[in-house]
Parts: structure tokens; sequence; C-alpha cells
């Protein structure tokens, strides 16, 4: 097997234990640690910063996941296919949550999703400006959206699931993200997928018709379960690279996807107009009961990105970037013709609100890396912006009365990151040591900012009229929500690696952090492997890890409609320093804290075949959390003025314990004349404890608030039971000449949907998920594929079905958003693309 430099980033990943693995051809969907050795043609290692390391020397679990695999599915984001393909990582799909509808968060190893680091070529991505508010899985987090990264842009993911603070810093407690841009010189591929969803909502009846009962009632006529096509999603991808001077290459990657919204509410019962003389409106029988959308946001997308590098004698100067737009609607909560927050001057029928966005998010990197005398080395400067335009239509200020607009610019989050990193390394011969020391060092640079831009007078305003204040269902930023606060760090690292035998690895890390808005922290890691066979080795780590307070932690404030066991209630989010939740206590955010250990072992008894099992433990303290709703006449009385009669702040509330196994194996069949067979299968075990939860302030004390309010069971709950506990994936991949079977089935684990009244306590079963994907090359440069996701269109329980006391709102949000496979049913596709 050679092993030597690939051109492009083998030398720039700048990252601890990931490895760097091309394919020939499209092996199993998930290679982790020891692919079958026909499917490799270079094997190059980043490892602790050398390069002599193979995928199978880790002593660290990483998965690979190749190109292949990411586009063998009509899946159309990139966190979605991430779900489908790694045990270990979550992906719920949430409607009615405001901006979250239109970025969502992930989670790896049953963790925050801002306690993954994600890295593109090896250097830290920027995160949204969004911040997850409402009721969902990742609440209180703002992370990296992946989905403004498209699939055909990429030319493996490399996931390491281990801590890496102290090689990158702050976020890289659960593991790390690296996504390795495509890099070849010539040629390209263009594709065109057109797919939509083809379901029957199970549990949910259709509406029949609508009378009236003997008792002068509203009577309903329910037949069949619910059928809908929806969701139809166009995604035109194209990818090409061109040759710049002898040796180097700029690739690009553009996407275009434009997907219409799902809706799988149920019909509304209520009585939509006020009655006349103690009879109902005739209206009612006509009024559109399906007045609400449930599903996924309307959204279009527009992804652009590059990648480059040339070399210059012995040095290589790259530079990589992206462009993404994306625009979209999503909706809030019906507001009925009759409703104190409707203007039937306006909207006689009353209205449905949207929350619209308009996300521009860009980012440049350039660098120089190379040989200097003896040592390897990369310096590059990254700059990111994330800006999210929050907006509202078909929609009104119900204090503005008949003169309010209908469509409102609600305001801008915006979050930047400068960073710049210098990296050095080379094998250092020691008398006393029988192979040379791997010894690495570097410093980074990183400055951020994060800014609330203030929306419309119209959208905030409190008018004349009486009435709530601001556009319905997401108010404008305010003057006194706007903030423009940044922070800049120091890093300094220092790594070592040797084998200490030819069978005994060992890898030493330390890294020192200094913050201008919290202080500064030390990190270390400790990991080893131990081959006891050429085929067996034991493995483990163990280190200290740290995550800083996310700007959008620190400054956030806004007053939105948020959903309470099923009701709508006015909750203010504040930042911890202000007034406000100074007055409810606030006593600042500082950094959380980690340590984790890790142990397992890799087994390749035959060529072809490769099973790692790995068990974790990762204890957080001092964790941010964003505080329960804080209600009551006490708060009600601090919360004067403001237009909210709920608060919460983020606080370090609470310390955790996650701990769990991850198994994955594959298998590799040479079938001769009738083809090859590639099997996988990947298991994930992980359990969330709350282990302690500080006392609430002595202010909320004072009025009565305890500690199950300030962080109340619904919140413990969310933390421990809204992941699956279990994830099991099974794969399979057949090539026979021109044709080309995948095959996933993807077991999830029971989910619970808390709640602070048990009886609203939504239990999700587990599930099986299947998709099927069929390719064929018509030509040496054409394929087409059909396929379907979730084949059998399977669903969670209904609400109706699954919980003792169904309020009406949870009727008709009949699924929960803690599905993790979502709850959209069935998705077929078709797909045409053309090599060259």
């Amino acid at each position: 097997m050679v092993k030597q430099k690939v051109n492009g980033y083998s030398a720039l990943l700048a990252g601890a234990s990931l490895v760097s693995i091309a394919m020939t051809a499209a092996p199993a969907a998930l290679a982790q640690d020891g692919p079958a050795v026909s499917d490799i043609e270079e094997v190059v290692v980043t490892g602790t910063r050398r390069k002599d390391r193979t995928i199978a020397d880790s002593s660290v679990p990483i998965d690979v996941l190749n190109a292949q695999a990411l586009t063998a599915t009509g899946l159309t984001e990139t966190n979605q296919i991430l779900a489908n393909l790694l045990p270990s990582f979550n992906f719920p799909q949430p409607a009615v949550t405001d901006g979250t509808d239109h970025v969502r968060p992930a989670q790896l190893r049953g963790l925050a999703p801002d306690h993954t680091l994600v890295l593109v070529n090896g250097k830290r991505r920027h995160t949204s400006a969004l911040l997850n508010l409402n009721g969902s899985v990742g609440r209180g987090s703002s992370a990296v959206d992946l989905n403004a990264i498209p699939a055909n842009a990429i030319k493996r993911i490399e996931v390491l699931r281990d801590g890496a603070a102290a090689q990158y810093g702050s976020d890289a407690i659960a593991g790390v993200i690296n996504v390795v841009l495509k890099d070849a010189n010539e040629g390209g591929i263009m594709s065109a997928t057109y797919g939509a969803n083809v379901t029957t909502l199970d549990g949910v009846p259709q509406l029949e018709d609508v009378s009236v009962d003997a008792d002068g009632n509203l009577q309903f006529t329910t037949g069949d379960d619910r059928t809908r096509t929806d969701g139809e999603t166009l995604t035109l991808r194209g990818n090409i690279g061109f040759g710049l001077g002898e040796e180097g290459f700029f690739n690009v990657s553009v996407e275009y996807r434009d997907r219409n919204a799902t809706n799988r509410s149920d019909f509304d019962d209520r009585e939509a107009y006020d009655r006349i003389d103690g009879n109902l409106d005739p209206r009612e029988l006509t009024y559109d009961r399906y007045n609400t959308r449930f599903g996924n946001a309307n959204v279009e997308d527009v992804n652009i990105f590059y990648n480059a590098a040339v070399p210059l004698g012995e040095h290589e100067v790259y530079s990589f970037g992206s462009y993404s737009k994306r625009t979209g609607d999503s909706a809030g909560f019906n507001r009925l013709p009759g409703n104190s927050r409707n203007v039937p001057e306006i909207y006689p029928d009353g209205f449905l609100p949207l929350i619209t966005s308009d996300i521009d998010d860009f980012s440049i990197a350039a660098g120089v890396r190379g040989q200097i005398s003896e040592w390897d080395y990369d310096v590059s400067a990254v700059y990111g912006e994330d800006d999210f335009n929050f907006g509202v239509a078909n929609s009104l200020n119900t204090s503005l009365g008949p003169v309010s607009p209908t469509e409102f610019d609600a305001g801008h989050l915006i979050n930047a990151q400068f960073t710049l990193n210098a990296d050095f390394s080379r094998l250092v011969d020691v008398d006393f040591l029988a192979n040379p020391v791997n010894v690495a060092f570097g410093a980074e640079f990183r400055n951020e900012n994060y800014k609330i831009e203030a929306g419309e007078v119209a959208s905030f305003i409190q008018g004349t009229f009486p009435g709530a204040a601001g556009s319905q269902v997401f108010p404008g930023f305010g003057p006194a929500s706007e903030v423009d606060n940044g922070r800049d760090s120091i890093g300094l690292y220092l790594e070592f690696d040797t084998d200490l035998t030819d069978r005994w690895n060992v890898a030493v890390a330390g890294r020192f952090e200094d913050y201008s808005d919290f202080g500064s922290t030390f990190n270390w890691k400790v990991a080893t492997r131990y081959s006891i066979t050429e085929t067996f080795a034991l493995r483990g780590s163990v280190s200290t890890g740290f995550r800083a307070p996310s700007l959008a932690q620190q400054n956030f404030t806004s007053i939105a409609t948020v959903f309470v066991d099923g009701e709508p209630t006015e909750t203010g989010t504040f930042r911890p320093s202000s007034d406000v939740a100074q007055a409810l206590g606030s006593p600042g955010l500082e950094e959380e804290t980690s340590f984790s250990f890790s142990g397992g072992f890799s087994w390749t008894p035959t060529n072809g075949l490769s099973l790692t099992v790995d068990y974790y433990n990762i204890k957080i303290e001092d964790r941010i959390v964003l505080s329960s709703n804080l209600s009551g006449d006490g708060v009600e009385a601090l919360l004067a003025g403001t237009g909210a009669n709920r608060a919460r702040f983020f606080l370090n509330g609470i310390d955790s314990r996650t701990q769990g196994v991850d198994v994955v194996a594959n298998y590799s069949f040479d079938l001769g004349d009738s083809g090859r067979l590639d099997l996988n299968a990947g298991f994930n075990y992980s359990d969330n404890k709350v282990t302690d939860v500080i006392d609430p302030p002595a202010v909320l004390q004072e009025i009565g608030i305890e500690q199950s309010n300030l962080f109340d069971a619904n919140e413990f709950r969310r933390f421990e039971l809204g992941s699956p506990e279990t994830k099991l994936n099974l794969g399979a991949t057949y090539f026979w000449n021109k044709l080309t079977l995948t095959a996933r089935a993807t077991r999830y684990g029971e989910v619970v949907e808390p709640s602070n009244n048990p009886e609203r306590e939504e239990v999700l079963d587990s599930a099986w998920i299947t998709d099927l994907d069929i390719r064929y090359d018509v030509t040496e440069s054409v394929a087409v594929s059909i396929g379907a996701n979730n084949l059998f269109d399977v669903y969670p329980e209904a609400t109706r079905n699954n919980v003792a006391d169904v309020t009406r709102f949870s009727r008709i949000f009949p699924y929960s958003g803690f599905s993790p496979y979502g709850f959209n049913g069935r998705y077929l596709y078709g797909k045409i693309s053309v090599t060259f």
C-alpha cells in the first residue's frame, strides 16, 4: 500500500485524529476504521498532525462518509443525510418553531448541537446567527448550518467521535465533523433530482363534512386517514474541476434547491365566528378547517462552494469559500376571525401568520502551506458571516388596528467570525526512544462578533388600539434588543505523538486559550492504541474540554409567541446582562467544562471485514442552559412594561453526564461475475443524565421560584429523553455491471416529548425507517436513479392516540416534533446525472 501526500488537503487538515481516505469506487455507505483494502487507493493520516498513520491506526473512533454515500439518496439536506448514515447523529425535524424551521439543529452522541465542532477543509466553520429558542431538541443552542454545504461539493466527511478541545478549542466536546471539499482538477458532474412526499397520515382522518347537530353545535364527519402529495422538491447540482498551472486545481460546486412546504395538520374544530343571536354563523359550514400549516417550511436555496490550490515549489497557496442564499417561510398558529389578536377589518376570516427568512451566509479562506527546513507548516486566515433576516407576512400588529401593515421586516441576526491559524509539525528523533516523536505546535487568533438589528417600527411598536404590541407570531426586534458585541480569543497548543514500541502508540496534547470576555482555560488530552495482534487493537483516550458561551447566548433578547403545554404565551428571552435578567437574578455566563474518557477496540480479522466497539463517558460542569419559561404574579410584576408575561434567560444551570457505546461493522463481499456486496451496520446507545442543578437566584426564591421552576421537569426530560437512547443503522450496497442497489434500514429507539402535565407527555415508540435507491448507468457518463425515503410510510403515533389529555392545539398539530425521523412520511424521487 502506497502512503504519500495527496494533492489538496492531506497536509492542510489541522485536526486531531482525523483521517483522510480516498476511495476508488463507491464502497459501503459508512467506512469506519477499516474499510476493505481493495477500496482504498491512497491513505493519508492527519491524526495528531502526523502523515504516517492509516485509518486503521487511529486511537479514537472515526467515521468516513464518501461522496457516493452522500448522494445515493433522495434526501436534499446534509443534516438528514448524516442522520441516515451515522448511528450517533440525531436530526429531528420540528415545525412551528419560528426560525428553527429554517435552520434546524442536529446532535452528536446525544449532546447539544453546539457541543460538536464543524470544520471545512480542517478549518473552523462559523455558526449560524440563529439561536434555537422554542421547545425543540437543541433548545438554547446555536449551531453550524450544515445544510448550507451541498452534498455535491463534498469529497468526504470525517466524523471524529471523541472530545477534541485540547486540539481545536471550544465546542469539540462531543466530537468533530470535518467536511473535505472536492479537489479534482478536471471533469465534473451535473444532476437533476425531483421528488415529493406521497403519503397517508397515519391516525389522522380526513374531514369529509361539516354540519350542525340537533343541539345547534358543529358536527364533523371524518373518513379514512388523510392522504397528501406535497413537499415537491427540485434540486439542480453541478460540479466541475479546472487545472491551475501544471498541478493546481480550481473546483467549484453549485446547488439550487426549491422545496415546497409540507402540511401534516389536523382540522380545526373550533367555532371560527361569533354566534348570531345564539346560532352558528352560516360561514362555519364553508370555513377552511385546514387553516394551519404543520411540516417542512417552504425553502429556496442557492449554494456555491469553491476549492483551489496552486503549488509553488515546496509550498502551496490555497483558498476555499462559499456563498449561500436561503429564503423561506414557515407558519405560526392560525388566528381565528374573532380572536383578540385579529383585526376583522383586515382579515374577516382570520389569518395564518408566516415567519419568513432571508439568510445570507458566506465564508472565504486563504492560506499557504509547505515545508520550511524540516518543518511542515500551514498558515491561514478564514472569515465567515451569517445574516439571518427575519420577516413576518400575512400578519398584522393588533395594536395598530385597521391601519396595520400586513408584512414586516422584523430585524436581523448577524454572526461573524475571523480566524488566523499557524500550525507547525515535524518528526524529531529522541535518543532514548526507538521511534521518532511527531511534534506539533501552533497558535490561533479568533475574533467573533454578534449583532441584532432592529426591525421596522411597525414590527415592534405598541399602538393606540387594544392588543399585543408588534407583528403577530413574531414581534420584531426593537431598539432594546439591539446589540453589537464582540470578543477576541488566543489559543496555543502543543502535541506529541510517538510509537513507544512497534505495538504501542501514545499521543499527548495540551491547549491554552484566553478569551477577552471570561478569562482563560487549559485543556489536555492523552490517547493511546495498543495492538494485541496484527488484526486486533485496544484504544482509548482521556481528555478535558470546554465550550465558551456563544455570543448569541450572551446577547439575545426577544419576545415571541411560545407554546407551553399546547397553549400560546408571550415569552421574553432576556440577555443575561440585561436589567430584566439582572432583576430576575441572572448571575451571567461562564464557560462550560468537561471531562471525558473512552475505550474500545478495533478488529479486522480478514480482508474486507472490520468491527469497532467504543465506550464513552462525558461529564460536563456548568452547562449553559435556557431556563424554564418562568411565570407567576411575581415574575409578571418584574416584567411590567416589557410586553411579556413569561421570562427566561441563559445561565450555567446544570451538570450532566452522557455515556454510551458505539458499534460499527463493515463487510465487503467480492462475488466475482455476480458483482460486489458491501454491508455495514452501526449501533449507538446513549444515556443522558442531569447530575446537578443550581439553586434559583435569591430574588427568584423570594417570589416563590424553586429549583423545579427554574429548570423544571419538562426541561429535565427534554434533555434526558428527548433523543433516542438507541439507534441502529443497517446498510447494503450491491454493485453488478451497470446496476447499483442501495438499501438502508434504521431503527430509532424510544423518544419522549416531555410536558409539565404528565397526562400530556408523549412517548414515541421505536420505529424502523427503510430507504431504497436504484441506480442504472445508461452510458459511461449518464446515470438514472429512482428511490424512496421512508419507503413504508412510517409515522410516529398520532397525538390523539398517544396522549391522555389531548389539547385542541396538540390535536391540530398531530405529530411530535421530537420524532427523530420527522413526520412527513414517504418521499419518492427520481434523478438523472451526467458525468464528464
